[in-house]
């Protein structure tokens, strides 16, 4: 009986070693860039405008094109155009809306929050090609046209480091 029980011990605690062993399963990290909506442009001055009428169809689209995509994170810059944009989307995927700091693109901390995760970015025209450049490490995409709304970038990267983009145009 006293064989057995060291027996059955050192079975159960091979059984923990190799339990402690074990690698969680990595996934992949796939980001999705899209520019706010269009803007409301009657007020010049305005530097924080809400959307126009065009851009309350543009978020309508943007939740018909994500329809299938179920996003772990959705992070908007914190200007009311693209928290609009950001919002629609959200509300019909019952998320939140998280705020990133444009001036830090990409830096180890967003990498870290967003590892492994389908994460949305809604930002500008300049930032969202300079973002996508960044996780890539090269200048592949140039600032967007001011009247180009209908961009979305998405960049995965595999869990063994490979990192690949797309683009894709949906304007009206």
């Amino acid at each position: 009986m006293e064989t057995f029980i060291i027996f059955l011990i050192s079975f159960l605690s091979l059984g923990s070693i190799d339990q402690a062993n074990e690698q969680p399963v990595q996934e992949t990290t796939t980001y999705y860039f899209v520019r706010h909506a269009e803007k409301d442009e009657s007020d010049p001055k305005n530097k924080d405008p809400k959307l126009s009428a065009e851009g309350q169809k543009r978020v309508q689209e943007w939740i018909e094109i994500f329809k299938d995509v179920q996003f772990d994170l959705i992070l908007s810059t914190n200007y009311e155009r693209t928290r609009t944009t950001a919002s629609g989307i959200a509300a019909s995927q019952e998320k939140e809306v998280q705020f990133y700091d444009p001036r830090k693109l990409y830096d180890q901390d967003f990498q870290k929050k967003t590892e492994g995760q389908t994460v949305l970015v809604v930002g500008h025209s300049n930032t969202n090609p300079s973002f996508v450049n960044m996780i890539l490490g090269s200048e592949k995409h140039q600032a967007l046209d001011e009247k180009e709304y209908g961009s979305l970038f998405k960049v995965m990267i595999s869990p063994t480091g490979e990192k690949t983009s797309e683009v894709e145009y949906h304007n009206n």
